[in-house]
């Protein structure tokens, strides 16, 4: 108490001591008070960008309040801004606060109209809300020049706080392994992230991907091609699509390989587009038990305006090339591919193949035994039919047989194996040399007698992968087959 006391009276001598050479008699105040300097507006913090001169005004009473807040209203009116949505914000008292952050916002990109889609946003401070965001989005990789286009796509982003609500998504986007220089792209893609809690829809997606068998070290890649997936719900939106491929017969494994490499699957609509597409495909002849295959070769196929590019795909095919509606649902199981293909492109190895002497019956015939044939170029096409008949001379019923033997590279398998099957003097079918792995020629080449030619795998729906001459393969076996199967629809 008695400390209390001295202390008191010792600021009271200070206060009343007029021979107090810090003392000022006028404002009955230290002139040690009167000198110290006021908050500086500019900060070392932020170099970047020019501090304002005024940060937001004096205290006012309720009636300077609202006589201050009818001037800003005017001034904001006078600009173009309609100032309604801001009656129950709190504003600055002087409108040269409210002018220095119109102008502020107007020096990073954004117009009059974008300031009355968002009119919230001239209630952020400069000093406290935008320049601290604006210099951590430049920070983490966004360019300088496009802070106005992101801050037009989320402006609700300038009522973040760094720190609390910046910082830890950012910190979230590492943990998933997206690349730091990827950062700025995915937030330019998709900034609606930064108002995300971590521990609700994002973790949920990614932890719900991860138990189907997506690979967590492919989570990071699948962000910086397809963010928005972090804003989807698992129980309405993710699973159900998830559910209704695999009921279609597509194994998780196969499923998640494909989510890896095109993320972008996940944002197709189950109802309004996936269904659709997949009723479409069976309405023009595909079988059921062939959708696995056609999926998997082309998953772009359930997000395509498929009813239509089939039909002009469909009367293209019996037009020009005079295959019937069944021999195109037969080519569309083999290659879903065409559905996207310019009819010009297919026009040309047709030209080519009736040049070359063989009727359009038959041409028809090997597209539907062949599909690849369409997407040919030319140019190797005439390498390997003069390689074929010069060399090979071979009759060209084994072309119309056998016509995958232009889908095979001329340089590195028909004229190596050729060449070592005229060394043993053997003779033997094109599909017999051509369609097998290296192992299988080595042992075609060396075995005893000319083993029966087989087709390739087979895959049935909601079983396993049957391969010619065996038994199903067993379930030590399911995971690796499930994953060689993809890898030979895409290389397809």
């Amino acid at each position: 108490m008695t400390s209390i006391i001295r202390r008191n009276q010792s600021l009271k001598t200070i206060f009343r001591n007029p021979k107090d050479p810090f003392f000022n008699p006028i404002y009955k105040i230290p002139y040690r008070v009167l000198n110290q300097k006021p908050f500086s507006t500019h900060s070392s913090k932020f170099p970047e960008y020019e501090m304002p001169t005024v940060t937001w005004g004096v205290v006012q009473g309720r009636k300077e309040k609202l006589v201050s807040r009818v001037i800003i209203s005017d001034y904001l009116k006078t600009i173009g801004i309609i100032p309604h949505e801001l009656e129950e914000l709190e504003l600055p008292s002087a409108v040269e606060v409210m002018r220095e952050r119109v102008e502020f916002l107007q020096k990073i990109g954004l117009t009059v109209d974008d300031m009355n889609e968002y009119p919230l946003m001239l209630g952020c401070s400069v000093r406290k809300n935008i320049i601290p965001v604006l210099t951590y989005l430049e920070k983490i990789g966004l360019q300088r020049s496009k802070l106005g286009e992101f801050i037009k796509i989320y402006p609700q982003c300038l009522h973040t706080s760094v720190v609390v609500e910046l910082v830890p998504v950012i910190k979230f986007l590492r943990g998933l392994d997206v690349e730091k220089q990827d950062i700025g792209y995915v937030l330019m893609k998709y900034p609606e992230l930064l108002g995300f809690k971590l521990e609700g829809t994002m973790s949920t997606s990614v932890a719900y991907l991860v138990s189907i068998g997506v690979n967590p070290r492919d989570v990071g890649p699948m962000v910086t091609q397809y963010p928005y997936f972090l804003g989807m719900r698992v129980g309405t939106m993710i699973k159900p699509l998830v559910d209704y491929l695999v009921s279609l017969g597509l194994p998780k494994k196969m499923l998640a390989r494909m989510l890896e490499k095109r993320a972008y699957l996940l944002g197709y609509d189950l109802e309004e587009t996936v269904k659709p597409n997949v009723n479409c495909l069976l309405s023009f002849g595909l079988r059921k038990d062939t959708l696995p295959s056609v999926i998997a070769q082309f998953p772009q196929i359930l997000g395509l305006p498929l009813k239509a590019k089939l039909s002009s795909q469909q009367y293209f095919f019996n037009l020009k090339l005079k295959i019937d509606p069944d021999g195109f649902a037969r080519v569309i199981e083999k290659m879903p591919q065409i559905v996207s293909l310019h009819q010009h492109v297919i026009m040309k190895p047709v030209e080519f193949l009736v040049g070359r002497g063989f009727s359009t019956a038959d041409v028809a015939k090997m597209i539907v035994k062949c599909p690849q044939l369409v997407a040919l170029q030319v140019g190797l096409m005439k390498n390997s039919y003069y390689f074929f008949k010069s060399d090979m001379g071979r009759p060209m019923e084994e072309l119309l047989d056998f016509p995958d033997y232009f889908t095979y590279s001329l340089e590195s398998r028909i004229k190596p194996r050729y060449q070592r099957l005229q060394n043993k003097e053997i003779r033997c079918s094109l599909g017999w040399f051509l369609n097998c792995s290296d192992q299988r020629f080595e042992e075609r080449l060396y075995g005893d007698y000319i083993e029966p030619e087989s087709s390739g795998p087979s895959f049935c729906m909601g079983g396993k992968l049957e391969l010619p001459g065996n038994e199903i393969v067993s379930e030590e076996e399911d995971d690796s087959e499930d994953e060689t199967l993809y890898r030979r629809t895409v290389s397809l």
